[in-house]
């Protein structure tokens, strides 16, 4: 009797990844057939609205209809054990707890700005803005920063096939003034703080802040009128400069960029990130327009004696509003030990 040889089929295995800050939740399925991975479920929830994660999670799993295979999540706040006490909002996100109560085999945490860095890997090169060329050296480490309702940066050192992401604290780093402006500006926001961290300048409330002491100095020799701004109302001043080309805006953000290049200057002669230097976060795609002004690469490469060899370290502006997402994604992938795909949109 003539018998078909026994077919073995693979089934389809589902990616679970998302990216977790104390306004958004965003989260993707992804289901990977025949080496390829296709985008499977996708949605987005305001954090807010929920007791914790798990309610956004089980929710999502209903929606989605799969059992994902493994799970990662780059989430807001330093990650400790593979569990997280997020920043902006009173929830607690252990791996562990989640494994466990959705019967996914494995789960991985890290750090948003993990996630934000492990996405360079797959980017194509329509989301990236060069604003400095310089000379690439494909092994060398990288360095992934970016401001936004906080200073986030990681490290990417070559691991093998692969750049593996490292979380950090560096947005905690002190403010260097390096100029007469910036030393006003320092003795400004130490009235009110005491210590002052880059954090307090390079994100939407650091903006304000820049904005907030401008106007005070130009009230002494100018006649505009005060514009009262709340804590953290970055999105006020690029209106108030773009749209209204307020003057103490406009200088706010040109301020702004030129303190942004410096520390971004710092960073990578700090790493010798000749691998490159890729600015992300939420608040560079808005001004890219004043990032790719003179400003922010003359502070970058202001470092006396290193300027040239900084020079040489390409500078890039991650314009991908999901790349966080990415990243988590190819971190899940990463899990199942397959070479690395790019995910599509």
């Amino acid at each position: 009797m003539h018998t078909e040889p026994e077919r073995i089929e693979r089934m389809d295995q589902y990616l679970l990844y998302g990216d977790i800050g104390g306004t958004k939740t965003l989260l993707r399925s992804a289901v990977i057939r025949g080496g390829v991975v296709e985008c499977h479920h996708e949605h987005l929830y305001d954090s807010h609205e929920y007791a914790d994660f798990d309610a956004i999670l089980a929710d999502f799993l209903a929606q989605s209809g799969c059992q994902p295979a493994v799970a990662c999540f780059a989430i807001a706040g330093p990650v400790v054990e593979q569990e997280v006490h997020l920043t902006n909002l009173p929830w607690i996100i252990s791996a562990h707890a989640i494994a466990e109560k959705f019967s996914i085999p494995a789960v991985k945490i890290v750090n948003d700005f993990e996630g934000t860095a492990a996405s360079i890997d797959v980017l194509p090169q329509g989301d990236l803005v060069t604003l400095q060329a310089g000379k690439p050296s494909p092994s060398a480490p990288r360095v992934v920063l970016g401001a936004g309702t906080g200073m986030g940066v990681a490290w990417l050192i070559k691991h093998g096939r692969y750049y593996e992401p490292l979380a950090t604290e560096a947005g905690h780093v002190d403010f260097a003034p390096t100029s007469a402006t910036q030393i006003e500006l320092l003795r400004y926001l130490m009235a009110k703080f005491h210590r002052v961290s880059i954090e307090r300048l390079l994100s939407g409330q650091g903006l304000t802040h820049i904005f907030n002491f401008l106007q005070t100095d130009a009230a002494k020799g100018e006649h505009l009128k005060s514009i009262e701004l709340n804590t953290d109302d970055g999105a006020t001043v690029t209106r108030l400069a773009f749209e209204h080309r307020y003057p103490i805006a406009l200088q706010a953000l040109d301020l702004f960029a030129e303190i942004y290049g410096t520390y971004a200057g710092n960073l990578a002669l700090t790493g010798l990130c000749r691998g490159g230097v890729y600015i992300a976060g939420g608040i560079a795609p808005r001004i890219i327009q004043v990032l790719r002004q003179p400003g922010f690469i003359r502070a970058f490469v202001n470092k006396g004696r290193y300027s040239a060899l900084v020079r040489e370290i390409p500078v890039y502006v991650v314009m991908n509003p999901k790349a966080g997402l990415l990243g988590a994604g190819l971190l899940a992938q990463r899990l199942l030990q397959q070479p690395a795909i790019a995910l599509a949109e």
